[in-house]
């Protein structure tokens, strides 16, 4: 009988389960939509994450045959944004609602605490802007002191979540610690959090690798799934897991997630370190590092611009590319990834019908997606020689056509490649299997092979340098 795993995906638009087996079969997923609302951006609520993700998990567990006994289940994982974070009072309660990553508000804050960084870490991670929980930190207990004298501790999302399934709240994992200020080549929170900011020490919880369990469900929730053995495993950033998900998971691999942002990971044996921090290095649970950024481009203005029956629009679309066109879907002000210009605003040419500028969308997306690999290779001297890909970006064929012939690169996706999957997999690999790559190589498998289409490489070449030009004259870069 298979052992099989649960992965939570709490992403910014809604949350994701999927019941996933030790070779990767996905039995069962399960998704709600969170109520959004123009500052839903900037905050949201954990209480609406917890009610949402004990929905989903009720319609898992309802789903079940009897071939798949619930003693089978045996670990639960749970990803999240990355730098969204939450202040804690007493009884672990929310003292004010989580703060989004891409909440803009701490953006001075993020430039003060950058600067202190510079000043005491000479190889590691300094790049706290307004996305990186240590801002959010520092902003919250300037912006309204009052509350801050209640803190008990700060926690991320994804380790809310895991809170809320196992009642352990003072646990994180490395991926999610780093943009709150840990040190993740020394394995500690450095005294300057402290000494130079207006945090305490009490405030930060215990960091241990992704994958690792921090206990099992509580008695109320195993006895409302029946799910009396499963553990629940720390918290992972959504870029990380899906990452995983994709099967880019040893040195050399690289991956880009398309979601609400698109997030571009790989893996090196050492770290990559980015002065002025658009790139930084999350510590891989088997010891090599996973240098990556996220950018506030992605995928968010399909469903805003066009919905969700999208069949038509990408047969339209394919008989227009390339378009010739220079666009940039960027639907909220600010850029972070592959460069910093929290000014930026996205542009897109007037008067175009809707399939072209769908067609010119994508293709800007892919412009962003090769600064950002032009950038890694300068700052490692290295060049991907392929790329791996998930998030719903990648359910386009026709985006997957674009995207390989302007990186000129083949691109791989995988079967299952949704961070839920990557939560699911990050359980298994202490629980069951012996690392996250034994897991991956067990739980992953390549559905498509996108090769550049000569005809396309040339065009797109020349309107990359466009579009590159195009946001020199902007002055964005």
């Amino acid at each position: 009988m298979e052992k099989n795993f649960i992965g939570i995906d709490v992403g910014t638009q809604g949350v994701r389960a999927a019941l996933v087996s030790e070779s990767g079969k996905v039995w069962a997923e399960a998704a709600r939509s969170f109520v959004l609302t123009p500052a839903s951006r900037q905050e949201q609520s954990p209480e609406e994450w917890t009610a949402k993700t004990f929905e989903i998990l009720d319609e898992l567990m309802q789903s079940l045959t009897p071939d798949i006994p619930r003693d089978s289940i045996l670990a639960i994982g749970v990803d999240s944004t990355s730098g969204t974070v939450i202040p804690l009072g007493e009884g672990n309660k929310p003292l004010h609602p989580a703060l989004m990553y891409s909440d803009p508000r701490p953006a001075a804050i993020g430039r003060e605490c950058t600067a202190v960084a510079e000043r005491f870490v000479s190889d590691g991670y300094t790049g706290f802007g307004a996305s990186s929980g240590l801002a959010k930190m520092v902003w919250f207990v300037k912006t309204y002191p009052e509350k801050a004298k209640a803190i008990q501790k700060w926690v991320h999302a994804a380790d809310y979540l895991v809170g809320q399934l196992s009642g352990v709240y003072d646990v994180t994992d490395c991926t999610n610690a780093l943009k709150s200020g840990y040190d993740v080549s020394a394995y500690q929170w450095p005294t300057y959090l402290t000494s130079h900011l207006p945090l305490q020490r009490d405030w930060f919880q215990h960091v241990v690798p992704s994958g690792t369990p921090v206990g099992f469900l509580t008695d109320e929730l195993a006895a409302r799934w029946g799910l009396y053995q499963a553990q629940v495993i720390v918290g992972m950033t959504d870029g990380c897991a899906s990452q995983i998900a994709s099967g880019a998971v040893k040195p050399g691999d690289w991956n880009t997630t398309i979601g609400t942002t698109l997030v571009i990971k790989g893996v090196t044996t050492g770290a990559i370190n980015d002065p002025e921090g658009r790139l930084y290095s999350h510590r891989h649970p088997d010891g090599h590092w996973m240098p990556g950024g996220a950018s506030n481009t992605g995928a968010d203005w399909v469903s805003t611009d066009f919905g969700t029956d999208l069949r038509q629009l990408n047969e339209q679309a394919a008989a227009l590319i390339p378009t010739g066109q220079l666009a940039w879907p960027l639907k909220q002000p600010g850029e972070r990834f592959p460069f910093i210009a929290p000014e930026a605003k996205g542009f897109i040419p007037e008067g175009l019908a809707p399939a072209e500028r769908f067609a010119a969308s994508m293709e800007g997306v892919a412009y962003i997606e090769r600064l950002a690999y032009e950038l890694i290779e300068q700052l490692s001297g290295e060049r991907p020689a392929a790329v791996y890909t998930a998030g719903g970006g990648s359910n386009s064929d026709v985006w997957l056509a674009i995207r390989s012939s302007v990186l000129n690169l083949p691109i791989y996706k995988s079967k299952e490649a949704s961070g839920a999957v990557g939560a699911a997999i990050a359980a298994a690999s202490k629980t069951f299997y012996a690392s996250l790559a034994e897991a991956a190589n067990h739980m992953t498998s390549i559905e498509m092979k996108i090769a550049p289409k000569p005809e396309w490489v040339a065009a797109y070449e020349l309107n990359y340098h466009r579009f590159i030009d195009e946001l020199k004259k902007r002055k964005y870069i």
